[in-house]
């Protein structure tokens, strides 16, 4: 009875200083764990929610809706959704840096599948400071915007994957059954995800009277499945250089191959491929991130592996392919590729490559 007794003050005592000191809090969830807080970012290991700053939950509950209001250091602001998803807010995470003026750069991190815009934005804080970057992280709520209107970007609908994807018991891998497989095509490009950067981009150049009229891109893993689509898609974009870091699988530039793994249905023309090339497309990816590499979710499935099995071949497959067909297309190819060396799938090590890669 005394040893359980002790057991019990040593585990109040833990959480009770947790509560206390912990500058990281769960998204809220109307969960007990709502009342924990801890002294790291990442996931909720109670609920699987972002764990965000304190300071950010605090102005999080204060934002109104469509005003935009950056100061110096890191905060958020709430937009509405683009079109058709207008009830359907985006928090936007920033970090506006001390010595930031009118010419000062402007970078959009989008975050991966754990939509966690606050630890991306500071994962980038250092860099912001340093070179004077104004960052922008976009935060999508999983609960309104499915994997659908954020890795597919919007582009397809009514997609049914509980009956086509089963996941590979002790493994990051998830297969897809092709055979069963089914979706619709969302023809308005006006719903599209792309559309939410450039409006992002806007609503911050006038609230900051910035003279930019263009940022960067990163983008990792779900991002960069988001960036690389960007790329390929986009009927037009205000982003500069589009760093698409670590995706899981790829659209290739080829109107022969079915969505998601190629343009059949989406009706683009050899002029708008053509239009794609001429982009400041950057494939980033990490050296480790290959067959050995057990981090975020990777997608198997016949079309899947033509691409290769594991990320780093993957992304070798859609850089040589499009090259082949840009070409072939006798048309200017400015899409480049760099591996980062010693580097798996980890946001944090590729967003510091980045940063070196774009401002150094």
């Amino acid at each position: 009875m005394k040893i359980f007794c002790l057991l019990l003050f040593v585990c109040l005592t833990f959480f009770s200083c947790k509560n206390k000191h912990g500058d990281y809090v769960c998204t809220p969830c109307d969960l007990s764990c709502d009342e924990l807080s801890f002294s790291e970012p990442g996931m909720c290991p109670h609920c699987d929610m972002a764990l965000i700053k304190k300071s950010d939950l605090k102005q999080q509950k204060e934002l109104v809706l469509n005003e935009v209001n950056i100061h110096e250091g890191s905060g958020a602001f709430l937009i509405e959704g683009n079109q058709g998803k207008t009830n359907k807010p985006i928090k936007v995470y920033y970090n506006k840096p001390k010595n930031f003026n009118a010419d000062s750069k402007i970078l959009m991190v989008i975050p991966g599948a754990g939509r966690n815009g606050d630890s991306y934005r500071d994962a980038w804080i250092d860099i912001s400071e340093k070179y004077s970057v104004l960052i922008l992280s976009p935060m999508y709520a999983e609960k309104n915007y499915p994997f659908e209107d954020y890795h597919l970007c919007g582009i397809m609908d009514n997609l049914n994957l509980k009956n086509s994807i089963t996941r590979i018991e002790s493994t990051n891998m998830v297969t897809l059954n092709e055979n069963t497989f089914d979706f619709t095509v969302n023809p308005n490009k006006n719903e599209w995800i792309f559309n939410d950067f450039d409006r992002i981009f806007d609503l911050t150049v006038n609230q900051l009277k910035s003279n930019q009229t263009q940022y960067d891109a990163f983008g990792h893993s779900a991002g960069g499945q988001i960036l690389h689509r960007l790329a390929v898609l986009a009927s037009s974009t205000k982003v500069n250089q589009i760093l698409a870091s670590n995706s899981g699988f790829y659209t290739l530039p080829n109107v022969n191959i079915t969505l998601p793994f190629g343009l059949k249905e989406t009706g683009l023309t050899k002029e708008d491929l053509k239009k794609s090339f001429k982009r400041k497309l950057i494939l980033f990816i990490g050296e480790l991130d290959n067959e050995t590499e057990t981090g975020g979710t990777l997608l198997r499935s016949k079309s899947a592996d033509v691409q290769g099995l594991h990320r780093l071949e993957r992304a070798k497959y859609f850089f040589k392919t499009s090259k082949a067909i840009a070409k072939e297309m006798q048309c200017d190819f400015n899409w480049s590729m760099e591996v980062i060396p010693y580097v798996g799938h980890d946001h944090q090590k590729m967003g510091k490559a980045a940063g070196k890669y774009l401002y150094d």
